[in-house]
């Protein structure tokens, strides 16, 4: 698997770097948090909610959008499972790190191959965007010291899943969250816990590639 840069002409299917956001504020907020041995999401952070960019990045990148600024930190350095949502996520990490991900149109009743899975390395302090067709989960880290990566997402993502009263098919059987969808590999806890095992091959590992 080559690891390319969201920088590189590879990654303009996948999503886009935004240029001169003001991202300081966010970047410091972000260094206090904590960073634990496996990987630990949090949707809302209390003081990344509070910092004024918060309001500009509603406005600008999401357009009006209600948003949630939370984290995901920790050491990973699997696949495991990939998820989509029906908007962008906003991605900035205090240091480098990588993001696996797939296409949502190569999903083929809620299979895929992990084969078509690429790798993409996140510069320290770049806002990415990864599209809303843009299968991805946890970040992957680049050495030992793990990871601190913002997430951003429109306001209840990753919330409760809704109650469905009706299973009308689609993608329907891949709803684990509210506005998350999500595949696992066979292997995983999250196959274990009733999330569709859909992820088809090796779960893939980048240690060696580090």
């Amino acid at each position: 698997m080559n690891i390319y840069s969201v920088l590189d002409k590879e990654f303009k299917p996948y999503g886009q770097v935004h240029d001169g956001f003001p991202t300081e504020e966010i970047l410091s907020a972000l260094a206090k948090t904590p960073v634990t041995d496996g990987v630990v999401y949090t949707a809302e952070d209390a003081a990344l909610q509070q910092l004024a960019v918060m309001e500009e990045l509603s406005a600008t990148v999401y357009g009006g959008m209600p948003v949630q600024m939370g984290w995901c930190n920790g050491h990973n350095t699997k696949l495991n499972c990939l998820e989509y949502h029906r908007d962008s996520e906003l991605n900035l990490g205090t240091g480098d790190f990588i993001l696996l991900l797939a296409k949502q149109e190569e999903i083929t009743d809620g299979k895929l191959d992990t084969a078509k899975v690429m790798a993409f390395r996140v510069p320290a302090g770049v806002l990415v965007e990864v599209y809303a067709t843009s299968l991805h989960y946890a970040p992957c880290q680049t050495d030992s010291e793990g990871f601190q990566v913002l997430v951003v997402l429109p306001k209840g993502t990753n919330g409760a899943r809704p109650e469905q009263a009706k299973v009308y098919g689609g993608d329907d059987k891949l709803l684990w969250a509210c506005n998350k969808w999500l595949i696992a590999h066979p292997e995983t806890g999250e196959a274990a816990e009733g999330a569709f095992a859909g992820l088809i091959g090796e779960n893939i590992d980048i240690a060696a590639l580090l």
